[in-house]
């Protein structure tokens, strides 16, 4: 990436040999980094790899067993050291909020981080404004921190940390839980802010196709950097090919697969394979050998992506020692297995009104027996609403619904009996160990104690729990702390399945076993899934998809009816790539191309002509001496699919046109 200005002052930040203890346990052993003035450096890596640990020793507000870390060249060895460089940097800690006062309101939190940090009147209207009006806050300003939703708690934290416009920006994890729409504006103002003002980025995330925004980046592993250097860089280190196809039966495409392959990933109908080979035909011909016979149809040939080659990396490193055992037999109970048949959810002009604030309007869809049904939508769109309504949680003012066959009005008590529901905050006991939280919902469940030790060997088994046992959850990384959940979710074997984000902060291969376990309980045994979830690479897996906006459902149909829709409404995608996309996204917006925007570090727009606007875009940004590498024709992603619905629907409210 071209567009920061790297210079050869001494470094920003130095850490050396650093190593960090929780009592005996070693969470960092021997990281070394340095990072240079008007960088953005990432950490990547799975749940414990020690990435919030050593962020927080960067910041000043954790101390450390041995080695060194400077910050602004000031030893940071003691509370006053880590005093005299507070000012000059922005933190945001992992986790929804947890900067935040709960009972002051959006615009009462700004206000009060803004006078803590100095932040001149004049100037505090002036960034409060742009940066509630990019996190799509605005219509928010009196909203009580408590009442907003996880991804818009996120945001306001964000908008508090960088109001003060820091020299140094340390960011975990800030945008988990934030939907699609306000990463993508987010990168484009910290992209901007970086260039304009040259402040220096230390930041985590969860999300792949952000780490490929970094300049540099290090990759750590259980306390250990496994790599360090530029995207390109680290994605040079695992060659291979992605191949993506479909094949039926699929479960038995799957299993076949493998018995070769390290990454196999079911895509609603389509399997994805990552393989070590870069010929394509060699690729291709080995795959169809080992499914001998199976078809191997629609086949697409890729580059392998960042998240590819990361999970590549980790299962070399990690080997057959990820998860523990997984897969073994299910000792399931007399219960009859559900139909693969007929209607598991139906939603029928479903509202939810808080006072005069209508969170839900007129929902109606179906989600059939052994289909996984995912519920897209930005930060507030009402989705977490509607299954709490769908749950018995929270009661409808208006509308119908009938979940496992019973009206949710009348039957709350037998809805949930039939249910599983796993909510955006796990529901479990963080002082309890694995086998004591799944004893104690089967107890909830009524379970008896031949039933409950059969599905306790199941949910050890299939969620990969093995040597966690006697683990207190609150101690569990936050993967397999997930998978617990899930099981405890699935101890009654309930029909249908909630899900409200369930991976939000998991790491990539934390990601891939959960969807792959979803698969298996849907394809298997026939469970239906409602699923809400902010990662777009997830949504891939639904077999239907319902986008929501402002409280209706404005789109539903498969991921591939999705994005033919978006290109006979919008026509192809363009992807733009240049040597300065910050800048050249300005451009191309002040030009009259509203619809533009940065994915990752490339530019993306729809356009109906494409020959007239590619030479439009060339014109537009030559004449501003930006260099353009290339431009060309691509299939639209579900995020360009999601960003470029939502932004139409604000376009239209701000224009008086209905939502």
């Amino acid at each position: 990436m071209d567009e920061a200005v790297i210079t050869q002052e001494s470094p920003i930040i130095r850490v050396s040999g650093f190593i960090k203890r929780y009592k005996r346990q070693v969470v960092v052993n021997g990281v070394d980094l340095t990072i240079r003035k008007g960088e953005i450096y990432g950490l990547i890596g799975p749940d414990g790899a020690g990435k919030s640990s050593l962020m927080k020793a960067i910041a000043g507000v954790l101390s450390y067993e041995g080695g060194m870390v400077e910050v602004f060249g000031t030893l940071i060895d003691s509370e006053r050291a880590a005093e005299r460089v507070k000012q000059r940097l922005g933190f945001l800690p992992q986790g929804l909020g947890l900067n935040l006062y709960p009972d002051l309101s959006v615009e009462e939190n700004i206000d009060f981080f803004a006078r803590l940090r100095l932040v001149p009147e004049q100037e505090l209207t002036e960034r409060k404004a742009r940066l509630l009006g990019i996190t799509r806050l605005e219509k928010f300003r009196d909203r009580p921190m408590r009442n907003l939703s996880g991804g818009m708690k996120q945001k306001l934290g964000l908008i508090c940390t960088l109001i003060h416009e820091p020299e140094l920006a340390i960011l975990d994890e800030p945008t988990t839980g934030v939907d699609p729409v306000s990463r993508r504006d987010f990168w484009a103002i910290l992209t901007e802010w970086q260039q304009a003002k040259g402040m220096t980025v230390l930041v985590s995330t969860a999300y792949m196709d952000e780490a490929v925004r970094f300049h540099r980046l290090s990759f750590l592993s259980r306390g250990r950097v496994l790599a360090s250097g530029s995207p390109e860089e680290i994605q040079s280190l695992s060659p291979g090919l992605v191949i993506t196809f479909e094949s039926t039966p699929q479960l038995d495409a799957v299993g076949r697969l493998k018995t070769r392959y390290a990454q196999v990933e079911t895509l609603g109908p389509s399997l994805h394979v990552f393989t070590p080979e870069t010929d394509p035909s060699t690729a291709l011909g080995e795959i169809r050998n080992t499914l001998s016979g199976l078809p191997v149809e629609r086949v697409q040939i890729d580059e392998p992506e960042l998240e590819d080659v990361v999970v590549s990396l980790l299962l070399q490193e990690q080997q057959n020692r990820i998860d523990g055992q997984a897969g073994s037999a299910d000792p399931r109970s007399n219960a009859s297995a559900p139909q693969s048949n007929g209607i598991a959810v139906e939603a029928r002009e479903l509202v939810r009104d808080f006072g005069a604030f209508r969170a839900v309007d007129r929902v109606s869809f179906v989600v059939k027996q052994g289909e996984i049904f995912g519920l897209l939508g930005a930060n507030g769109a009402g989705k977490t609403t509607v299954i709490k309504m769908l749950t018995g949680i929270l009661p409808p003012t208006g509308g119908d619904g009938w979940v496992a066959g019973e009206d949710m009005r009348r039957a709350a008590g037998a809805i949930k009996e039939r249910i599983g529901y796993m909510s955006q905050a796990f529901s479990l006991y963080l002082d309890l160990t694995v086998i004591e939280n799944i004893r104690l919902f089967a107890g909830i469940y009524g379970l008896d104690q031949r039933q409950t030790r059969w599905r306790m060997e199941w949910i050890i088994g299939m969620a990969g729990l093995t040597g966690y046992e006697a683990d207190r959850t609150g101690r569990l990384p936050m993967g397999v702390r997930q998978r617990l959940a899930l099981g405890c979710a699935l101890v009654h074997e309930p029909r249908v399945l909630f899900l409200d984000e369930p991976t939000s902060g998991v790491d990539p291969i934390g990601r891939r076993r959960f969807w792959e376990m979803l698969a298996r309980l849907a394809r298997e045994d026939g469970v239906a899934i409602l699923v809400t979830t902010h990662y777009m690479s997830e949504a891939e897996h639904c077999d239907r998809l319902g986008l929501m906006h402002a409280g209706r459902l404005v789109a539903d149909g498969s991921p591939a009816d999705l994005k033919r829709r978006l290109e006979q409404d919008m026509g192809p995608l363009l992807e733009i790539a240049t040597d300065q996309p910050g800048r050249a996204l300005a451009k191309l917006s002040a030009s009259g191309m509203a619809q533009a925007t940065l994915s990752e570090t490339k530019i993306h727009v729809l356009s109906l002509d494409p020959g007239r606007d590619e030479a439009r875009i060339r014109t537009v940004l030559t004449g501003c001496g930006i260099r353009v590498e290339a431009v060309r024709t691509r299939q639209p992603s579900l995020e360009d699919v999601f960003v470029s619905r939502v932004r139409a629907l604000e376009e239209e409210a701000q224009n008086g046109a209905p939502a």
